[in-house]
């Protein structure tokens, strides 16, 4: 008899625990939350937008109504001028003299007539609302439309003939 032949045997394993192991696992991991296994990975990417430096403008017509140049009485009037600018945007708003001027004189005309009128920045109409240096408005857009209010005067006592007087003025926004 040889050594081997005398020391006892050992149990080899059965198939039957391992196969009751393999379900035991399967049935644990099934039970187990998946987030335990998961894994996750990340990026970022930009976002972005220019914003522009806009200005649009628009203005209603001013209409002084009736005029009496018999009463020698000015006759006033006030039309709107709307700026809407991007937010924090400085901006100024000029006014021409009109396509009838006569040098600064600002007048409408009727054929080859005309009426002397004036357009202000202010309610009291004695800051000229012209197209350059003081004489422009100014403001900072706030991303709204802002109305400007132009005060407009016909001046009193002038001699001229009945009729539909008319002038047309251009309004710059620079910005």
């Amino acid at each position: 008899m040889t050594l081997r032949s005398k020391l006892p045997r050992r149990p080899q394993p059965s198939s039957i625990p391992s196969k009751a192991m393999a379900i035991l696992l399967t049935l644990l991991a099934a039970l187990l939350p998946v987030h335990a296994w998961a894994a996750t990975a990340t990026t970022t990417f930009t976002v972005s937008a220019t914003v522009l430096s806009i200005c649009t403008v628009a203005a209603l017509p001013l209409n002084f109504g009736n005029y009496d140049p018999t009463s020698g009485s000015a006759l006033d009037g006030t039309t709107t001028v709307t700026a809407t600018c991007t937010l924090s945007l400085p901006y100024t708003i000029g006014l021409d003299n009109g396509v009838n001027a006569s040098g600064s004189q600002r007048r409408m005309a009727l054929l080859t007539a005309f009426l002397n009128y004036e357009l202000y920045k202010d309610a009291s109409r004695t800051q000229r609302w012209g197209n350059s240096g003081a004489e422009l408005a100014s403001g900072t857009g706030n991303g709204l439309a802002q109305n400007l209010t132009v005060y407009g005067r016909v001046a009193g006592g002038q001699a001229v003939a009945a009729g539909a007087y008319v002038d047309v003025i251009t309004v710059t926004i620079t910005f």
